[in-house]
């Protein structure tokens, strides 16, 4: 990947964690965290990766994110100076869960090695 697209890349994440955060009405959106983003090298979508720590479920924060996404690239345009803005695809990053679950079954076995 180029350091022109890792920049993009990087700059499209940190502008949606910024909209999101600040100008969304959607409360759902305030509590998705934005962990990571791809640009391709034509610069037509954006795979944008994220977590989410509240009460809604999974299904219905993604749902949302569809929903938000044609408001979320009009902002993203107004912010980010490129020809054409990408499309946005929001994929749900399991990778924080993932580490918390390795992270308890580590605490696990070390609590077993305690108790004999």
């Amino acid at each position: 990947m180029s350091v022109k697209i890792e920049r993009i890349s990087s700059d499209v994440a940190r502008e949606l964690s910024s909209i999101m955060l600040l100008e969304a009405k959607d409360e759902t959106l305030k509590h998705v965290t934005i962990t990571g983003c791809v640009v391709t090298s034509d610069l037509g979508l954006a795979r944008v990766y994220y977590t989410y720590m509240g009460e809604e479920s999974l299904e219905a924060v993604a749902e949302n994110l569809e929903v938000a996404a044609p408001y979320l690239r009009t902002v993203l345009a107004s912010r980010i100076e490129l020809r054409h803005t990408p499309e946005l695809k929001f994929i749900y990053d399991d990778s924080v869960e993932y580490g918390q679950n390795i992270e308890r079954i580590i605490n696990k076995i070390h609590e077993e090695e305690k108790e004999d």
